[in-house]
């Protein structure tokens, strides 16, 4: 049976009617006593009651919420993967607005293609030629986030992506994770021509790699229902006609990139080749990464590095003997204190 919680002050009444009944006190009083109990009583199980509803529909929109809070967890896991994750903390965070806003900014653009690609899948099944594609571009995706690279878009078995926005490292920085990124992924796609044979290839496939650094247009464009975030500007074109010129299995930079990673990528000078819409162009072939001896000399707060295999004799010999006289010099105040 279910315990009365106002039993207690059921007994309360009706001892107090029952003096009252013995006449111990003025009818009166007891009568004015029992009367406003009375409606203190009523009024607390009204609370109550009211309260005990109020908590079931309190549990019930808590149940909502959290239905509601998984839904969108679903739908923002589907929604991550059709943007970069840069893009997506960005606009999630609040620091970026769905508009129409873009910016001039300096950008390092990369584009890539497989090489004959369309021929190699002509006599392909449907199925293969998404499996072998979604493999590709699942390794390429990898690498590329693994650099911290923008991805832009996915055309056709080609990549478009970029550094410089909407996060930086700095400009040099940028440039030189592009290029070291762009060989990372011509050795691993070498490492995957294992599973080519899977698909009937008789031949591995090749990338051919564009990049170049210059100012661009960056941000959302479209319309008001429907926006795309890229970058367009001589840039992007120039990249793209690289990634066109390029040898198979190599990696084409203009001199402005170049000029930005020199001291951490070897590339051979090429005659100027000619890219369509742009003219007469200087170009670059990498053919890797230098791996550079360096010396670091500390200035009180300041320090210097010295690459060392990009010295000339005479410029070590005099490099040594400045550094001879300023030990000398520094020795000889210190003595003086």
């Amino acid at each position: 049976m279910e315990k009365d919680i106002f039993g207690q002050e059921g007994k309360i009444l009706a001892a107090a009617k029952e003096t009252m009944d013995e006449g111990t006190a003025s009818h009166e009083e007891y009568a004015s006593l029992v009367n406003q109990y009375g409606k203190l009583l009523r009024t607390t199980k009204r609370i109550i009651k009211l309260s005990d509803k109020n908590e079931q529909r309190l549990n019930e929109l808590k149940q909502e919420a959290q239905e509601t809070n998984t839904q969108l967890e679903g739908m923002s896991s589907q929604l991550s993967k059709f943007l970069s994750p840069q893009l997506y903390n960005s606009i999630f965070s609040g620091s970026r607005a769905g508009t129409r806003v873009t910016r001039r900014k300096k950008l390092t653009v990369f584009f890539s293609d497989l090489c004959g690609f369309t021929n190699f899948v002509e006599s392909m099944e449907s199925e293969d030629v998404t499996s072998l594609l979604n493999l590709y571009l699942e390794t390429m995706t990898t690498i590329a986030l693994d650099y911290g690279a923008t991805i832009d878009k996915y055309i056709g078995d080609g990549i478009m992506l970029f550094f410089g926005d909407p996060e930086t490292k700095g400009l040099k920085e940028d440039a030189t994770a592009c290029v070291k990124m762009g060989l990372d992924m011509l050795k691993e796609l070498d490492n995957l021509s294992d599973q080519w044979v899977n698909y009937g290839m008789k031949e591995p496939l090749q990338m051919r790699i564009g990049i170049d650094t210059g100012f661009a247009t960056v941000g959302n464009f479209g319309s008001e229902s429907r926006l795309d975030y890229t970058a367009i500007g001589s840039a992007v074109n120039r990249a793209s006609r690289l990634e066109t010129a390029a040898d198979h299995g190599s990696i084409f930079i203009s001199e402005d990139t170049y000029n930005l990673v020199r001291d951490s990528i070897e590339a051979a000078e090429l005659e100027p080749i000619h890219l369509k819409g742009i003219g007469e162009f200087k170009a670059r072939k990498v053919l890797g990464t230098i791996e550079s001896q360096m010396v670091s000399v500390d200035f009180g707060k300041r320090n210097f590095s010295l690459v060392l295999d990009r010295m000339s004799q005479d410029d070590l010999e005099v490099t040594k003997s400045s550094l001879r006289k300023a030990l000398r010099e520094l020795e000889d105040y210190q003595g003086d204190l």
